[in-house]
């Protein structure tokens, strides 16, 4: 049985959709799941789309779509981020929602899988407006969100802040504060320390453990990075903190590099100030398709879906491509880079750990308990470090690339919770 998807050639949702949906496909047919089940798990279980009005600081109204979709809660409650971003739609918030069923059954969360969103751009939004929209999207998602049922995040375009005000908003409504209706909170309500740095510090350990299997240590290691949102620039942070050496780095406004080494500090306060790296003092211009084809020992993903495709896929040179961001590795490219020679960390393993932290929050909530930072990383970096060998294991096992024995372990145990619950009624 295939599964349909919408065609490569369509909106990037559309393209990350049809990657979403083949992935899945070749993991369930290496597996050898009965066509039944292949039909439920390639498909989503609840989809809810929203128009809602918000008044604009000029006075205007203007009309937003926002989205909800469930994958998969056979495992627990979905779970997953809210993304503002222009380019959101329902094919867009079905991909992503699939790969976290996929990520939180690999590192062992007792969550399914969910992503939301709405269809705006953030960056073109004053501080109030911001506001108006996320609480009245935190209204319309209310029937789906609590804390036993649907937990959102953080995701592109939205922040602690934005979860600040979906908390308020539902607990203003219930009479009564819910801190677990959301993760990636604020400390000062309920949000766990170390969350902010959470998918970094992910990103940092499955980095170090394929690091170690080739041979090398970060000290001295170059990297370059596609991205500086709260991924990326964690990520470029903490590999600098471990020792590596970070050559480039770009964003949505441009890049930088220098082969020395960039100040990732000071990059840092460049785009708070400004919105973009580009433009650093003791820098050169670079783009993106110029980075991917950098002689780097690790090359970190942390922007969008879809960034390295069968054509440009043999341009990368480097020895581990980290998918810090999803799917943004189109899988037309998978065989082009394994062949290559590069280790490709796939993302449901190598960006899980703002959902393992989120669990963490979750957990703390629920029972009124507070973890201190490095209990957190603790915690986190044992549960990152069993997952990579489980798949690194498989991998060897079935002598096939990681990204295949990632979706091999995750199907399967989701296949396992579908199978074990039985159909109702």
């Amino acid at each position: 049985m295939t599964i349909q998807a919408p065609p490569a050639g369509g909106t990037a949702g559309g393209r990350a959709l049809a990657a979403a949906v083949e992935q899945f496909e070749a993991a369930a047919a290496h597996l050898g799941l009965e066509p039944e089940l292949r039909e439920v798990l390639g498909g989503c279980h609840r989809e809810y789309t929203v128009r809602f009005p918000a008044k604009l600081d000029d006075g205007t109204v203007r009309v937003f779509t926002g989205f909800r979709v469930q994958h998969n809660t056979s495992r627990g409650p979905a779970k997953g981020g809210l993304r503002f971003h222009p380019q959101t739609d329902i094919d867009d918030v079905r991909a992503l929602a699939m790969w976290m069923t996929w990520k939180c059954a690999l590192v062992e969360v007792p969550f399914g899988g969910a992503k939301g969103g709405v269809t705006c751009d953030p960056r073109a939004l004053s501080p109030k407006e911001l506001e108006a929209i996320t609480r009245r999207f935190a209204t319309e998602l209310e029937p789906l969100v609590g804390p036993d049922s649907d937990i959102p995040a953080p995701d592109v375009g939205t922040n602690a802040q934005v979860m600040a005000w979906i908390m308020d908003t539902v607990s203003m409504h219930k009479g009564y504060s819910v801190p677990g209706v959301v993760t990636g909170k604020p400390l000062a309500i309920g949000g766990s320390a170390g969350r902010a740095d959470a998918t970094g510090q992910g990103v940092l350990y499955t980095i170090e453990d394929a690091a170690r299997r080739l041979g090398f240590g970060l000290a001295g290691a170059t990297v370059a990075i596609q991205g500086f949102g709260n991924v990326g620039e964690a990520s470029a942070r903490l590999l600098h903190e471990a020792g590596a050496r970070v050559v480039a780095i770009t964003d949505a406004g441009g890049g930088v590099y220098n082969e020395h080494g960039l100040d990732v500090a000071a990059l840092a306060l460049r785009f708070g100030e400004h919105g973009t790296v580009a433009g650093a003092r003791g820098t050169v211009p670079i783009d993106n398709e110029t980075l991917f084809g950098l002689e780097v020992d690790v090359l970190v993903l942390a922007a969008l879906e879809g960034q390295v495709t069968a054509a440009n896929a043999h341009h990368v040179r480097a020895r581990i491509l980290a998918e810090g961001a999803n799917g943004p590795v189109d899988p037309s490219a998978d065989a082009i880079l394994v062949e290559r020679g590069v280790t490709v960390i796939p993302d449901i393993l190598c960006n899980a750990g703002g959902v393992t932290v989120s669990y963490f929050e979750w957990v703390q909530d629920l029972n009124r308990d507070h973890w201190s930072e490095q209990v957190v990383n603790e915690k986190l970096k044992e549960i990152m470090v069993k997952a990579f060998q489980e798949v690194l294991a498989v991998a060897r096992r079935e002598q096939c690339d990681m990204r295949t024995a990632a979706y091999l372990l995750a199907v399967k145990r989701v296949a396992d919770a579908m199978e074990m619950r039985g159909l109702y009624p």
